[in-house]
């Protein structure tokens, strides 16, 4: 998809789609209200083409209801797209960016290739919707919408959008950059805001690629590669190891679960080093990396089994979201490290019973072999405080509690420092996604202690998702660390108007804006 961006009037673009939002409001009518949407443009060749439509009751203007007008009078678009975004109360720029995913997946099963999405104007809009942050969301959305899941079918039709373009009215802009308070942005920031999009749309699809691929497809060795090659195009250090030293460093936690498999496990290593940099933090990210999941000798129930190619989701993430920081070059360090393997039941795989010595020195009964997802972050962790990490954030995969307490529409989040979670629960606002604090304590520590050694794997069925993050918290010991539970949003069950069934991608955006939020700590030579 080539992404564009304009500053002409709207009754003058000439493109197969024009988009335009709407909100719900209603009028007075008698003893109820009467739906009265409004565009969110102060085009008044646009308000006309749809006043008759807009106002008929029809339309609501419902978040993500879409209405097309064919051969809109006195626009040169051939075509006039609709997308509500709800009533004002609830309206955020978030919405703005579901609604651009709306319209590329509308035009997508209809042959349409070129759209133009026009971004919400101030006088209609009010403050809630500033134009820098509209422009990014937009285009992030209109990446996220076309990306489809149907990777390897041989009648494969390229459906993608082709060229999308952002659309802001002339009068909305200043004249000179750095002039102009935050609502009325020169158009050198909105394009420096719609170069992020770009790149953040582009990364959390990219992430998106890799979880989508099948575990035939994906061994942590191609991961390594894949992550490698995306490295090296963007201006990452890098590197990628295996069994050899994962022994030398002594990950017995790591190297537990791929024991099982004949495809040998991957550390993933990657480096972003701004220059100018001495000092400050160096954040390190650490993601879960399980290519397939069987769950290993406590095998998992057949029915689903499939979509355990997704429990790399977490190391997806984190290599996305390193990608993005390459290219937007925030001024801190930056560490990520994925730790990729197979989960699978052979026989040299680990027993429930068997008591494995991490890197740390911890020792660690196996309860489940299929809680396997702290066991190669509580490696990475260790490892990545090793390379001298100051500050720590993980994501993974990790418990079908979680998805329990929260469902699909939060994931968990927990944390040892208060200040670094803020920093992260600051950073949502930005990137629109959704996570909710969970506690972390003595008693769910109480739950994970062995009579052999010093931990379980796990803690039994009560309170699952804590004490898989007391675990962890184990390893991270003082650091200050984040620990990111995306077992329930991960994969997107059914489709959305504006996201495809499949990988979704979750938390590459998050990740990157809470590293942004160190930027002011730095010392810079």
């Amino acid at each position: 998809m080539k992404p564009e961006l304009s500053f002409a009037n709207l009754h003058e673009i000439d493109t197969e789609l024009l988009a335009v939002m709407a909100i719900d409001t209603q009028i007075a009518g008698g003893s109820e209200a009467i739906p009265q949407p409004v565009l969110l443009t102060a085009s008044e060749a646009v308000n006309s083409a749809a006043a008759t439509i807009m106002a008929s009751g029809e339309y609501k203007a419902a978040p993500n209801e879409t209405l097309l007008i064919h051969a809109p009078a006195g626009l040169a678009a051939k075509r006039l797209l609709i997308v509500g975004l709800g009533k004002p109360s609830k309206i955020t720029v978030h919405s703005v960016r579901n609604a651009a995913g709306t319209a590329v997946r509308f035009t997508k099963p209809r042959g349409i290739r070129e759209l133009t999405f026009a971004l919400p104007e101030l006088a209609q809009s009010g403050s809630l919707l500033p134009p820098c942050p509209c422009v990014r969301a937009a285009v992030e959305g209109a990446f996220v919408g076309d990306f489809d899941a149907d990777t390897y079918r041989s009648d494969r039709k390229d459906l993608s959008v082709q060229s999308f373009t952002v659309a802001i009215a002339p009068s909305g802009t200043a004249t000179e950059p750095n002039q102009s308070p935050t609502q009325n942005p020169s158009q050198v920031e909105l394009k420096v805001a719609f170069g992020e999009g770009v790149i953040i749309g582009e990364s959390q699809n990219f992430a998106r690629s890799l979880v989508n691929e099948p575990g035939n497809k994906l061994t942590p060795t191609i991961l390594g590669q894949r992550a490698g090659q995306m490295a090296s195009e963007v201006g990452l250090r890098w590197e990628v190891f295996s069994t050899d030293k994962i022994h030398e460093l002594k990950m017995g936690a790591f190297w537990s679960v791929s024991q099982g498999s004949e495809e040998p496990p991957a550390l993933i290593v990657l480096r972003y080093d701004p220059p100018g940099i001495r000092g400050g933090p160096l954040l390190g990210l650490v993601g879960k990396g399980i290519t397939f999941d069987t769950g290993g000798i406590s095998i998992k129930p057949s029915e689903n089994m499939e979509k355990m190619k997704y429990d790399m989701a977490g190391g997806a993430a984190m290599i996305g979201a390193m990608r993005a920081i390459a290219l937007l070059k925030p001024k801190v360090r930056v560490l990520g490290i994925v730790c990729a393997a197979e989960n699978m039941p052979d026989g040299k795989a680990q027993k429930p019973g068997d008591v494995q010595t991490a890197m740390s020195g911890k020792t660690i009964e196996i309860i489940n072999t299929d809680a396997e997802g702290r066991l190669v972050l509580a490696d990475g962790l260790t490892y990545a405080k090793s390379l001298g990490a100051t500050h720590l954030i993980d994501a993974g995969t990790l418990t079908g509690a979680c998805v329990v307490a929260l469902g699909t529409a939060n994931g968990g989040a927990f944390s040892n420092n208060d200040e670094t979670y803020e920093h992260f629960n600051a950073a949502l606002a930005t990137s629109g996604e959704k996570f909710w604090r969970l506690p972390l304590g003595e008693e769910y520590a109480e739950q994970i202690k062995s009579d052999i050694g010093d931990i379980k794997n796990t803690g039994g069925r009560s309170a699952g998702a804590s004490t898989a993050a007391e675990f962890l918290r184990v390893f991270a010991e003082e650091t200050p660390w984040i620990h990111l539970d995306i077992a329930g949003m991960a994969w997107i069950e059914e489709k959305r108007p504006y996201i495809a069934k499949g990988p979704s991608g979750v938390a590459v955006r998050s990740i990157l804006e809470w590293v942004r939020r160190y930027e002011a700590a730095l010392v810079i030579e």
